[in-house]
């Protein structure tokens, strides 16, 4: 298991200062770059050994049957899975004749450094060959954030103690051989060359350069991959270049002098279309790679740091107190932007482009937790996802037809828009996944008032996904609307009736469609909303159906919830969870036990809907029966947690989340980062800890910080400003860094926050009774670490 030892502890770098090969899968995905249309796994450049290779375009797929034992209507035929496409990382070293292989001879020092601040990924070895010939070798590579199609490497090698003769070997490379899969079933499906060759070119000359262009054999997407080089020296150099099918080389040797540098400078450009001919994909990545060329290493190294610069100008959280949260929350919004920041009308995977994980699918994950910090942190990235579901809209229309609804009903798990969930109870029923994309639509209308994309993309997905609700549900005798037979977060309560989440969640979609179309009559008309229609979806959310068990004074999470048997848990060994890998469905679906928080992320989304009384007993009650089998359940714990008074579990939480890869907490960082566990200790810090909510009464927070915390001060965009918030025992202090005066309330209290700092009284926090949890399931007791 990784520590965070294991990378140092350090507040805007993680550092690994030795090579273990049984780690190095899960050090691949934590040194990951992208930009979100690029994705490069941190492979060593010489490309092996390798726990999964990994270079990856977003929404490049491969299409694979789905099989099933029996067929049923509306289930999909076809999956999707990322594939891993042209990998350019490669440069490989021979130091005469003897291959650079960190398995053989001696490796003195290996140390690579992620910088968070200047978005590069830097590897410096001294090796002894088995022959006894030491080289120093330095790569940093990094995915441009500027330039969108562009990724780059700098890869320098020096002879230490004699001359040495040495050869480069960059190379762009397809169809890589790809370990098999694990038997977990959540693990990603593995294809085998996917991929077919159409084009390779290569070109000698002062700036040698190879394109490789390849089609998928059945999506049909065409993929183009280009590079080009600069090399320094000594003035003595055989440079040859070459191309195959599957492969485009340059081969650069010299004769170096001990202390002198034979460098390479190697530029990349990456494009696919399923539209574009093979001419114009040549074109387009050749182009990028030129731009590249003009740009200049260093350059793009100070484009880079410009981009990072301001992104965390307002976006940065600094934690007083613990050294490895600080490292943390900002490894997780690191990676947060290079999911989204050139994703451009794609989706942003569960994974992001860290890995093959969950088949590189998007899932409610990213509406749900990843596009709220977003949204508050680099909202363009946030618009430009929910743009990717408006594009998808059709494929949703025609799913819900199918189904015999009206409106939309979007994927459950996807890469281009179609189902890709062959499993209906966790997949297709999990209906809630429309209100989750319009609540992240509302969300980001709160938060930038973006008038253009209120017209042309809320609108759309608000109407369509309230014609889902109103056809979903229905008025039962009492005038209650119901929506049964659905699935909500918690995937151990399957297809079940009145799910409360889903409720509370379609309640207020139904209500933001009805006024949206309202504000915007003209607009709405053509979409041929007509006043009944939106009337009927303000009845129906008016009417909804709102389970609560009176005798114990909680809700349910669904009709009946509470009158099923507790799961066995003191029987249940600590090698049984997750659960769903050791027992039936059956058993799982007829118990009271949790997933993931389900009715506590109900209260975290819709609080507006719970009283605190209720807050508190519904927390402590689903405590004992959350099982945490999800990364997605223990930022929100984190956050209700605080809320209700418990800020010694919260802490615990919020280091679960942070941790979930740094520490590989589930044995599977290896398949990619959990994006949505990384966001949620953003989300943990600044909504819980920092109290902050957003919603029609515009910003509030209400701080309080658990006894590990000396302090907690965060930056976020809202509404054309940059907030500052800063928390200490007992009191909260507000400015703007940028951006006209700004009323927000502290503790429900209205104030105005202009450039200077104003500081308010904390309240002292309630202090309820611990909630006890399912045995063996409490999180690891947090600790502050301050050692750095």
């Amino acid at each position: 298991m990784i520590t965070n030892d294991h990378y140092g502890v350090d507040p805007w770098c993680l550092t690994e200062t030795s090579l273990d090969l049984d780690l190095l899968a899960q050090s691949e995905s934590v040194f990951a770059l992208s930009n979100g249309h690029i994705g490069l796994r941190g492979n060593l450049d010489e490309g092996e050994p390798y726990g999964l290779p990994g270079t990856y375009l977003n929404s490049l797929y491969e299409d694979r049957p789905l099989p099933y034992a029996e067929s049923a209507y509306g289930f999909p035929d076809m999956g999707q899975t990322v594939i891993n496409v042209t990998n350019g990382k490669i440069i490989r070293l021979l130091v005469d004749d003897e291959p650079f292989d960190v398995r053989y001879g001696k490796v003195v020092s290996h140390t690579r450094r992620l910088d968070l601040r200047a978005g590069t990924l830097t590897r410096n070895v001294v090796w002894t060959s088995p022959a006894g010939h030491t080289v120093e070798i330095t790569s940093v590579r990094l995915v441009s954030l500027t330039q969108r199609a562009v990724a780059a490497i700098s890869y320098t090698v020096s002879p230490v103690d004699e001359p040495l003769r040495l050869v480069l070997m960059s190379e762009i490379v397809a169809n890589e051989e790809i370990p098999a899969a694990p038997g977990d079933p959540r693990a990603a499906a593995v294809l085998a060359s996917p991929l077919v060759s159409e084009e390779h070119l290569a070109v000698d000359g002062d700036r040698p350069r190879a394109v490789l262009v390849h089609g998928t054999r059945s999506s049909k997407l065409r993929l183009a991959a280009a590079m080009s080089h600069e090399i320094s020296g000594p003035s003595r150099k055989a440079v040859i270049s070459e191309s195959f099918p599957d492969l485009g080389r340059l081969m650069v040797a010299a004769e170096v002098p001990a202390g002198e540098k034979l460098q390479l400078t190697k530029y990349l450009g990456y494009g696919w279309s399923a539209l574009r001919s093979r001419p114009a994909l040549i074109d387009q990545v050749s182009g990028a790679v030129a731009a590249a060329v003009l740009t200049g290493w260093d350059k793009l190294l100070d484009e880079q740091r410009a981009y990072l610069d301001d992104f965390w100008e307002g976006a940065d959280v600094e934690v007083d107190g613990d050294m490895e949260i600080q490292q943390a929350v900002r490894f997780g919004l690191f990676h947060i932007l290079q999911a989204g920041a050139r994703a451009e009308h794609r989706p942003i995977p569960a994974k992001g482009l860290t890995g093959t994980g969950y088949d590189g699918h998007t899932f409610w994950d990213t509406e749900t937790f990843v596009l709220p910090v977003l949204t508050y942190t680099k909202p363009a990235a946030a618009a430009d996802a929910l743009r990717w579901r408006h594009e998808t809209l059709p494929i949703a229309r025609a799913h819900a037809a199918e189904l015999g609804l009206a409106g939309a009903a979007f994927a459950w798990r996807t890469i281009h828009g179609e189902e890709c969930s062959g499993y209906w109870p966790a997949g297709t029923a999990a209906f809630h996944i429309n209100a989750d994309i319009s609540a992240a639509v509302v969300k980001y209308l709160d938060a930038t008032h973006d008038e253009a994309f209120e017209r042309e993309i809320a609108l759309p997905i608000l109407v369509e996904t309230a014609r889902l609700w109103r056809s979903l549900g229905q008025h039962d005798a009492d005038g209650k609307f119901r929506i049964d037979g659905v699935t909500g977060p918690d995937e151990y309560s399957a297809v079940k009736d009145n799910n409360l989440y889903t409720n509370l969640m379609a309640q207020q979609n139904l209500a933001a469609a009805a006024d949206l179309a309202a504000k915007l009559s003209d607009e709405a008309r053509e979409l041929n909303v007509t006043t009944e229609e939106a009337s009927e979806w303000r009845d129906a959310a008016a009417d909804m159906f709102i389970p609560y068990d009176e005798r114990l004074g909680v809700h349910p999470q669904h009709d009946g919830f509470t009158k099923y048997a507790r799961w066995d848990f003191a029987d249940t060994p600590e090698d049984h969870y997750p659960l769903l890998l050791h027992y039936p469905y059956f058993q799982l679906y007829r118990r009271q036990v949790v997933k993931q928080a389900d009715v506590v992320l109900a209260m975290q989304l819709r609080g507006d809907a719970f009283t605190p009384d209720q807050k508190l007993r519904n927390f402590d009650y689903y405590e004992a029966l959350t099982v945490r089998d999800s990364s997605l359940s223990a930022c929100t714990q984190a956050v209700i947690a605080a809320e209700v008074g418990h800020l010694q579990l919260a802490y615990d939480y919020l280091a679960e989340a942070a941790f979930m890869d740094l520490q590989d907490r589930e044995h599977n960082t290896k398949d990619g980062l959990h994006i949505a566990s990384l966001a949620g200790a953003w989300t943990a810090l600044v909504g819980g800890f920092g109290g902050m909510r957003a919603g029609t009464d515009g910003l509030s927070f209400s701080p309080r910080l658990p006894p590990g915390l000396a302090g907690l001060s965060f930056r976020m965009r809202y509404r054309g400003r940059i907030v500052h918030v800063a928390v200490r025992q007992g009191a909260a202090s507000y400015s703007l860094l940028l951006g006209d005066p700004l009323p927000i309330k502290h503790y429900g209290q209205p104030v105005t926050v202009g450039p200077d700092e104003a500081t308010f009284d904390i309240p002292v926090a309630p202090s309820p009774p611990p909630p006890s949890q399912p045995p063996g399931r409490l999180p690891q007791l947090r600790h502050a670490r301050t050692d750095g």
